[in-house]
Parts: C-alpha cells; sequence; structure tokens
C-alpha cells in the first residue's frame, strides 16, 4: 500500500508506514465512509486530542529538549513531556487531533510544533499545554491573499500567475497539506515549512505569519521537509534534492544544487560545514555555503531520517532502520555509534550528558549510546 499527500509521498506518511509494518499503531485516522476528506479534516483541527495512557509508546515523529524537559510529537495531536531524563512521560492537552510532525523549542518555555492540516501550535509552558495558531484554512487563505496582492502590483509578472494558480489549488483542495519542521531563532524569530513549498515566518511570536510562497528559488513547488541553521546560514532540504540557502539581506531563499535527485529529509550543522541527508544513506557535506557539495559515506545504508549537532564539529545521523552514525571533524568521515538495540527510528536529538533522544514506533526514549560523547 502506498500512501500519498495530494499526489506526492510525504516523509511523515513514509514513516508511519514503516511502524505499520513493525505492528505499531498506524498514524493516520481515515475518513468514515461517505465523510467528505474536507470534512474528515474540520473534524481533527476542532477536536482536542484525546487521553492515551499509551501516548508515550506509541509511534512518535520527532523530540526537542525544553531547558531540562524533553517534549515529543506524533500522531493524533499527542504530545508527551518529560521532567525526569525520560525516564516518565506524561501527556500534554492539545487541542488539535492532526497527526504532529515536528516540534522546536527556542528557550525552555516557548516552543512550537507542527503537522498535518497545515497546523501550527504554541506552547509558553514548557509543553504542558498548547493552543493553535494557525490551521490549514487560515493558512491557505493567507498565501493565497499575499499573491494576489503582489499580482495586483505587477500583472505581468508570469511568476506571480503561477504562484496564483497554485495557491488557488490550495485553496480548493481543503486544508489538508501539512507543516514538516519548524525553527525558530528565538522566541519571536522562526518559520514553519511543508508540503509543496509551504513556507511562512513569524517575527512576533505567532501572533501574525507572513508568507515566503513567492521567496524561495522553488517552481516545480517541491515538498519542504527540514529547516536547520547551519556552518553560519539557515538552510532548507526538500524533495528531488533541492537544498536553499537564506538571503537575509534579500528575504529569499536561494537554491544552491545538490548533484542529487533523491529526496534530503534532513539538514544537519557540522560546525563548519552543512550536511544534507536523504534515501539510501545518501549524505552531502558542503563547507562553502553550498557552493560546492561533496558525497560523503555516512556509514548507513538505509534512509537517513533525521541528524543532530553534538558538540564541536561533531553530529549524529540516524537511519529508519536504527542505525546511527557519528562524525567528530566536521562531517568528513562517520564511525557508527552502536545503541543496545536497533530499533525502526523517526528521529534523533542531542539529549545532554553523552545522551541521545530518540523517537520512533517504540514512542519516546532517552538513551547513552556505547560510544562517549565528542
Amino acid at each position: 500500500m502506498r500512501i500519498r499527500i495530494a499526489g506526492r509521498a510525504a516523509p511523515c506518511v513514509v514513516l508511519t508506514l514503516l511502524a505499520t509494518v513493525t505492528g505499531a499503531e498506524q498514524a493516520a485516522v481515515p475518513a468514515s465512509p461517505g465523510v467528505p476528506a474536507a470534512k474528515a479534516v474540520d473534524d481533527v483541527l476542532d477536536r482536542p486530542a484525546m487521553e492515551s495512557t499509551l501516548a508515550a509508546r506509541r509511534l512518535l515523529l520527532g523530540m526537542a529538549r525544553a531547558g531540562d524537559r524533553f517534549v515529543a510529537v506524533g500522531p493524533r495531536g499527542h504530545i508527551v513531556v518529560s521532567s525526569d531524563g525520560g525516564q516518565t512521560w506524561q501527556q500534554s492537552k492539545v487541542p488539535v487531533s492532526s497527526d504532529l510532525t515536528a516540534v522546536y523549542f527556542p528557550t525552555a518555555q516557548r516552543g512550537w510544533a507542527v503537522g498535518h492540516d497545515g497546523v501550527v501550535l504554541a506552547t509558553t509552558d514548557g509543553g504542558a499545554t498548547w493552543v493553535k495558531q494557525l490551521d490549514g484554512r487560515a493558512v491557505n487563505s493567507l498565501i493565497l491573499d499575499d499573491v494576489k496582492a503582489k499580482l495586483a502590483a505587477d500583472p505581468a509578472s508570469e511568476s506571480l500567475q503561477a504562484l496564483v494558480a497554485e495557491a488557488e489549488r490550495y485553496q480548493e483542495e481543503g486544508p489538508d497539506k501539512p507543516f514538516l519542521d519548524v525553527w525558530f531563532e528565538d522566541e519571536n524569530h522562526g518559520f514553519v515549512v511543508g508540503a509543496y513549498n509551504l513556507i511562512l515566518e513569524t517575527a512576533d511570536g505567532g501572533k501574525t505569519w507572513q508568507s515566503w510562497f513567492d521567496r524561495v528559488a522553488n517552481p516545480r513547488f517541491m515538498n519542504l521537509y527540514s529547516i536547520r541553521p547551519a556552518a553560519g546560514s539557515l538552510y532548507i532540504s526538500g524533495e528531488g534534492g533541492v537544498v536553499f540557502r537564506h538571503d537575509a539581506a534579500n528575504r529569499h531563499f536561494n537554491a544552491v544544487p545538490v548533484d542529487y535527485a533523491g529526496s534530503l529529509f534532513a539538514v544537519v550543522d557540522a560546525g563548519d560545514a552543512v550536511l544534507v541527508c536523504g534515501l539510501r544513506g545518501n549524505l552531502f557535506r558542503s563547507a562553502d555555503g553550498g557552493a560546492t557539495w561533496q558525497k560523503v559515506d555516512g556509514r548507513l545504508p538505509a534512509t537517513i531520517v533525521a541528524g543532530a549537532p553534538i558538540g564541536p564539529r561533531a553530529a549524529v545521523l540516524a537511519d529508519q532502520g536504527g542505525r546511527l552514525s557519528v562524525t567528530r571533524d566536521g562531517g568528513v568521515t562517520f564511525e557508527p555509534l552502536k545503541l543496545e538495540k536497533n530499533l525502526p527510528l523517526t528521529g534523533v536529538i542531542d539529549a545532554g550528558g553523552g545522551r541521545l533522544g530518540l523517537t520512533g514506533p517504540f514512542g519516546a526514549l532517552v538513551v547513552a549510546p556505547g560510544a562517549k560523547a565528542p
């Protein structure tokens, strides 16, 4: 079975299928027979997440540190928080039942989570409670209004005409497209990115959002999978091998092409270099701001789903088969990092003190791999 979002597979769905194969609970909640898809989306956007004693032991897709806490997100609006180093987890109150794909905390108290149906959630109490800042209904209108206004000022622009046509299609299809990653520079300024070139910016902690639909050199509207700072710049990686570097002066993301046509699911900071990684263990490194890229052996055979910096010039990568590898020389070379047991993975973070935070079909874990922290 192949699940697709608006015609193209997204990584969160691929990982849901992975969980299904391993016997974990499937993330997607299908619409009931006879219920229109748009109505089903409205239902999950307006229905708070159900409480479950198993929320921390079922499929989770991403984790973040919030000071001394760990916060993990996953299907059906589940968010769980640990205040004791991952020993126990408590489920948070969440106003939606949409599948959540990513979470980020720029401070110990302020954090954001994103997911399917254009959902953007925010917390001011370290993840205990959440409010909805955006959903796909508002996102579609925001994008369409923005590009229509720009086309009205420049009616001869073919690029704006194409953007309006695409935004009108999104509006017609309803609030079905996911955000796939979130990153905040501080508690005010941040970005969310997702399927079909979805990208928004806020400068006031999410009180207002601005569309960047026309500010990414992405004419084929490729999915945007990851956004992270690396080697002094901000990068996005996505479908079809696309990589973009932030041009702060011109408020634009410019293409920095990689000689690779497969999807790249993660941007990872390796200190003086940026790493992008994706399908079948493919890994690329640039030490000159994306001007040139070198293919690197990451010592991982399967799709690399996530990575995280863990020290100066050090980073860890995770593949979907549960294998880890680590670099301590800025991404030039890698060596395997052993876990007691290989488990299918959807995410990895630096948990501090030589530990890693892991998510997957098993839920959330904080572990100490069998290797010294750099």
